[in-house]
């Protein structure tokens, strides 16, 4: 498996363009839960009488949270689906079994539940704190979708419960264990290396260690690959890193960076002009997916790290790319 398999679980190239462009519709198999015609029981009973749900049901009990999931709350549960957890156990190349023995199982339900109801109509984009003490983080597509943390759908909302309210998602949420950097560092070595580049780059130029926080920290970082920085290598005539100036590199590098922002790729709109680390403005457009004239790599958007999310992009952003894609998108 190799970095972008590891992080951009359940992206398809088709998929990764509707993220982006927030287009995906839901379906009449999206919504495969009946909903209770009153909220007379409570989450983990509504969940028990839902075979569709037999698997949460399972691990929340394995975890031992019946009883404090049955409590008086209230709650609000974002719910996968059997189908979801399929999809995450073979994405993850785990069994079932294998999954219900999970050292932290229960930290991993936790997270799929936020303290208070919150119900879909007050569901807004941003952080939400759960009880598993990790934020999620909410998007909301151009189309109306519900997204948490970039890559899972909300396919079903509002099943009342007397202790809460119940959402259904399409994949399993999993909190994330590592910052921005440390994830760059592990691309470069996986079995197949990635961000080489990039992280000579902010050690070049002295800002690995920005990136080295946890949730307190919220940055959208538009990450080259390997290729981009030696196609720039090239176009500049230089043997590499190395041969760049510290200064010159320091403003390309702050051109891919959008600081106190979690940008995910359902928040992105077509037009939208945002501010980066050194001042200076990048453009989406999201009809010829470039951001700052870079292509975004559909394939692996929504890289989310406890200080923030990466969306992997083609090209390096320079500040005559993103001046002429200004200068395109005002004609």
């Amino acid at each position: 498996m190799n970095f972008f398999q590891k992080y951009s679980k359940f992206t398809t190239p088709a998929l990764g363009l509707a993220l982006a462009m927030g287009f995906t519709a839901c379906s009449d198999e999206d919504d495969p839960i009946p909903t209770p015609p009153a909220a007379e029981s409570n989450i983990v009973e509504i969940a028990a009488d839902t075979p569709d749900f037999s698997t949460l049901v399972t691990a929340v009990e394995t975890a031992g949270l019946v009883e404090t999931l049955s409590s008086d709350g209230p709650f609000t549960v974002f719910a996968p689906t059997n189908a979801a957890f399929e999809a995450f156990l073979e994405e993850n190349n785990l069994t079932a079994d294998a999954l219900l023995g999970m050292e932290g199982l229960g930290d991993v339900l936790t997270y799929h539940v936020l303290a208070g109801e919150a119900m879909a109509a007050n569901l807004e984009a941003g952080r939400l704190n759960t009880v598993a003490d990790a934020p999620i983080f909410v998007s909301i597509a151009e189309n109306g979708n519900v997204w948490i943390n970039g890559n899972t759908r909300v396919v079903q909302t509002d099943i009342d419960a007397s202790n809460g309210v119940i959402h259904v998602l399409d994949f399993v949420l999993m909190p994330p264990s590592e910052n921005i950097a440390e994830m760059v560092i592990a691309a470069t070595e996986a079995e197949t290396p990635e961000f080489t580049q990039l992280l000579a780059a902010l050690q070049r130029a002295d800002l690995a260690g920005a990136f080295m926080g946890g949730f307190e920290d919220d940055f959208t970082v538009f990450a080259p690959t390997d290729a981009a920085f030696m196609a720039l290598y090239e176009a500049l005539e230089v043997d590499g890193i190395e041969d760049i100036d510290v200064e010159t590199l320091t403003a390309v590098l702050q051109l891919h960076v959008i600081g106190n922002t979690r940008a995910f790729s359902q928040d992105l709109r077509d037009g939208m002009e945002v501010a980066t680390l050194g001042g200076a403005e990048i453009t989406v457009d999201l009809t010829a997916m470039t951001v700052g004239g870079a292509p975004l790599n559909s394939d692996s958007l929504n890289m989310l790290a406890t200080n923030g999310v990466i969306h992997v992009i083609d090209a390096v952003i320079l500040p005559e790319m993103a001046e002429e894609e200004d200068d395109d998108m005002e004609g």
